[in-house]
Formats: C-alpha cells, structure tokens, sequence
C-alpha cells in the first residue's frame, strides 16, 4: 500500500506574513518540500519570492484554491506526487481563502494524501488596529490546529494577552506559537497529524477585496516611492511586489499602513494592490506613482 504524502495548508488573512512563513520553513526544513501557491492578484508575487530555492512549485492562480480552483488543486497535487514524490507538500491559500472547504475536498478527493495540519498565521498589530474578525478570518483560525501569532514586537504586552484571549475563545485546542518574521521552531509545524471529520463546508465565498497589478521597466525616486508608499493607508490593505531603484530592485511589503523594503534580484517594477473598493482609487493610486518614476 502506497504511503500517502502529508500536506500542510498554510492560511491566513492578506499580509499575516504567510510567504514569511514559507521562506523560513524552506531555509530550516531539511526535506523535499513541494509547494502549491495559490495568490490573490494577477501577478505571482509570492510565486516570484519563492523561486530559486531548493523546491519544487506549483502556481495556482486566476482564482481561490478553495473554491473555483479545485478542480486544478487536485490535478496539481496528483502532479506533484506522480513527479516529485515529496516529503511534505505544503499550500499556501490566498489571504481570501477559506480552508475548511480546502480540508473537505482533500478528505474526499485526494486519497494519495493525507491531512497532517492546518497553520494559520495571525498579525498581531493588525488585530489590534481593525479588531473586529470578519467572516473569512474566523475560518481560518477556527480550522487552525496551529496559530502562528506573527509580528508580536508590534504591540504590547497587555495587548498580546487580549489577542491570545480572543484567538482561544474562536479555537479552544490550537496551539499559539509567538513569533516575529514568521521564526519558529518548523519541527512544531509538521507531523501534526490529527483525526478530524470535516462536514461539507456551507461555503458562500465572496470576497470583499479587490486587487489591481501595475508593471513598469521606469527606474523610480526612492524617496519619492517611500512617500508614495506612506499615503497608501487610506485605499490600499495590502500591497506587495518589486521596485527598481537606481541602486537595484527591492521587495515591497505594505501591509495596513506598515511597509518595508529589502533588496531582491528581480528585473523589474512589478506590484498588485488590494483594498475594498479599490476600482474607486485606481487610476489616482497609479497617477501618484507615476511621478516617482525617473
């Protein structure tokens, strides 16, 4: 009998640090790790992050993996297994993503596989500046058996415990792992496995965000980006990609009204919005950074 592969879903709202996660895990983890991406956007941000380790990749965009991509999840996991026979397989879902219909469809349809952990990673200053937990975000930590508590050098003492208080009583058995940058001990992350019944997920999924891509191969003012990039609290939630500066190309990571930048081999501009009603402020958004180019 053929020993199914361990998959892990790595979930969790925009900007919790997922990707984070996943570059820690591939630096730390001394296994063959296959990865199944699933971004929100047009252009494979994360995808581009991620490539060039030692892994193997499958990009699962146009869509949400748990709901109009499972037809290609399936078929990418069978891939996967049929070429690359991994260790582990590990997914990262979409910030939008909710993976209790994720978790049904790999009990039920994948049988070469078999469910070692659901880990959703929070941010700890975002739960703090919008407290209130939407639909999607419950979700994701009521199916957590893992919570990566990330960015904790963000917020308080006190305001840490009031977080932990608010994550236990949505998921009473998850572990709470603190953390900053997504570093923490991988062996707590897998090899998890727990028996659970997943009941066919009522699964209305509507996203509220909407997601916007701009491409340039312009050179841009640093300092005039480092402004730009301050202003964008107001429209954008999130927004992640590269900038070409006249020193080279950066990563950008915006993530409610916090951004940093560190130095990153790619070739050109390449960026993807999100935001509520972002269609409002798309031209004005892409105007302002226009200017900036040189």
């Amino acid at each position: 009998m053929q020993v199914r592969a361990p998959i892990t879903i790595i979930t969790g709202p925009l900007g919790s640090g997922k990707t984070t996660l996943l570059r820690h895990i591939l630096d730390t983890l001394p296994k063959k790790i296959a990865i199944l991406m699933n971004e929100f956007g047009e252009i494979a941000i994360d995808s581009k992050i991620i490539a060039g380790k030692n892994v193997e990749m499958a990009d699962l965009g146009g869509g949400c993996v748990c709901c109009s991509l499972l037809g290609e999840f399936e078929a990418a996991v069978d891939e996967i297994i049929d070429t690359v026979d991994p260790d582990i397989i590990v997914v990262e879902t979409t910030g939008v993503a909710e993976p209790d219909a994720l978790v049904f469809d790999i009990q039920e349809s994948l049988p070469r596989v078999r469910l070692d952990g659901v880990v959703t990673v929070m941010d700890a200053d975002a739960m703090v500046k919008y407290p209130q937990i939407g639909h999607t975000t419950r979700i994701q930590i009521q199916a957590a058996d893992t919570i990566i508590l990330n960015k904790i050098d963000l917020v308080s003492p006190s305001e840490l415990g009031e977080i932990e208080n608010k994550l236990h009583s949505l998921n009473k058995t998850a572990s709470i792992l603190r953390t900053q940058r997504g570093r923490v001990d991988v062996d707590l992350l897998f090899g998890i496995y727990q028996e659970r019944e997943q009941a066919p997920p009522h699964h209305v999924h509507q996203p509220e965000f909407e997601s916007f891509s701009y491409t340039s191969s312009a050179k841009f003012n640093r300092q005039c980006f480092e402004e730009f990039a301050e202003s964008l609290e107001a429209e954008v939630y999130r927004a992640k990609g590269f900038v070409r500066f006249a020193e080279g190309i950066y990563l950008f990571n915006f993530v409610a009204g916090r951004w940093d930048m560190e130095p990153f081999a790619q070739e050109a501009t390449e960026l993807v919005f999100i935001g509520k009603q972002l269609s409002e402020h798309k031209e004005e958004i892409i105007s302002r950074l226009n200017t900036c180019k040189q």
